[in-house]
């Protein structure tokens, strides 16, 4: 087979700052004019197997039982270990955004899922994305701020759908977000280490929070109920590092030059590395880079977060309850060195279509007091009442889409 042609004049484009893009009506009505629009999405691991579900529980620090041990999932009524409600982040990451809007950087701040059946080792995953919205705001981290927001659908070999799920993404110009310096007063925290063993401590408990398979019944639950807090830090670099390996998001060499050479504004030569090429997202894992885009230091992935707010539900829910609808919305940075104490309260008790249902407001509040990550949440809750429906996966409820708001 003939070798394949390939341009470098592209990688020419591509400088040792992040290309300074400005957010201009044109680029703005060209987006806009995506509306509608299917979109080709990054995809990643597509097979869900034993290690793939394991790896990502590691990933995302997940303890339970009914996502790691086979032996366990056996005698539960799945018959067998299923994926967390989140696994299929390592498909693909809802609302990240390479479309529209040239060199100015973007940050994935919302999801909002709807769920809708469990993922089984032997599942393959697939996705397709559609653009459903643009919306110019006001922003204190940047001044004039663009939000995009995808619809993403994932699907299994049988073409039945997993999950749908509403994505956003912030747009900022990189030199207002600088100039702007929301963050520049915002020191790394120094614990105490009276502080450190009461994180760790929290840590190594959380795995005796589990509610696993002591069935928790709607009537038992009263509104105002607080859920078994859970904490996730001092944030490292192993942390997100950890989460892209369970994602297997992995891109190097000439399969990232050739993303490079799709989308040369969304990329760097890094002086440090002596002019290697790294995506802009390397703010994640690269303080100085992190600074150039207006935080002061490395920081996690929205969809780490998301997956953590869904482990505090489902270590408080049990193995016989269904998590109907996740949302997560990051309203700040968590940098290194930041812990997030991720709390939640049973807000609301009714029944719908036959399901007994609870919601339930969560959040996470970081060592500063600072509430970081607020969200919602949707779980049916098995009943003693006769009347209402078997659990199985809660497929036959209706619930309204996500939608923008």
């Amino acid at each position: 087979m003939a070798a394949e042609e390939v341009s470098v004049d592209k990688l020419k484009e591509i400088g040792a700052s992040a290309a300074e893009g400005k957010i201009t009506d044109e680029a703005l009505g060209a987006a806009r004019a995506m509306f509608g629009v299917k979109l080709r999405p990054e995809q990643f691991l597509r097979d869900a197997s034993m290690d793939t579900i394991t790896h990502f529980s590691n990933g995302i620090g997940e303890l339970n039982p009914l996502y790691r041990d086979v032996e366990y999932a056996r005698w539960t009524r799945f018959g067998g270990l299923i994926a967390h409600p989140c696994f299929p982040l390592v498909h693909h990451w809802p609302g990240r955004s390479q479309w529209g809007l040239p060199g100015v950087h973007g940050f994935a701040v919302g999801n909002d899922w709807l769920f809708i059946r469990n993922v089984r080792p032997g599942d393959r995953i697939s996705v397709w994305n559609r653009v459903v919205g643009v919306e110019e705001k006001q922003s204190r981290f940047s001044g004039r701020m663009i939000m995009q927001y995808v619809e993403s659908t994932f699907l299994n070999q049988r073409d039945e759908a997993i999950a749908v799920v509403l994505g956003w993404t912030a747009r900022h110009e990189r030199e207002s977000s600088r100039e702007k310096g929301k963050y520049k007063d915002i020191e790394g925290h120094v614990y105490t280490p009276e502080e450190l063993e009461d994180i760790h401590s929290k840590a190594l408990r959380e795995s005796a929070q589990i509610r696993g398979d002591q069935t928790r019944y709607w009537e038992d639950v009263s509104e105002d109920e607080e859920l078994d807090e859970i904490v996730r830090g001092p944030l490292t670099l192993s942390d997100t590092m950890g989460f892209i390996a369970a994602c297997g998001r992995a891109r190097t060499h000439g399969v990232l030059l050739r993303d490079a050479l799709k989308h040369p504004k969304h990329f760097i030569q890094n002086p440090e590395a002596s002019g290697g090429i790294e995506y802009t997202g390397i703010g994640h894992h690269r303080e100085d880079f992190a600074k150039e885009v207006g935080v002061p230091g490395m920081y996690d992935y929205l969809p780490q977060r998301v997956a953590w707010m869904g482990t505090l539900l489902t270590n408080w829910m049990g193995n016989d309850a269904v998590l109907k609808r996740l949302r997560v919305d990051a309203r700040r940075f968590n940098v290194q060195g930041d812990t997030q104490f991720i709390r939640g309260k049973v807000t609301k008790k009714y029944n719908k279509d036959g399901f007994a249902l609870v919601d339930v407001d969560i959040s996470g509040v970081n060592q500063r007091g600072e509430t970081t990550t607020p969200g919602l949440a949707t779980v049916i809750l098995p009943s003693r009442d006769l009347s209402t429906r078997p659990l199985t996966d809660g497929s036959a409820l209706d619930l309204e889409l996500p939608t923008l708001r």
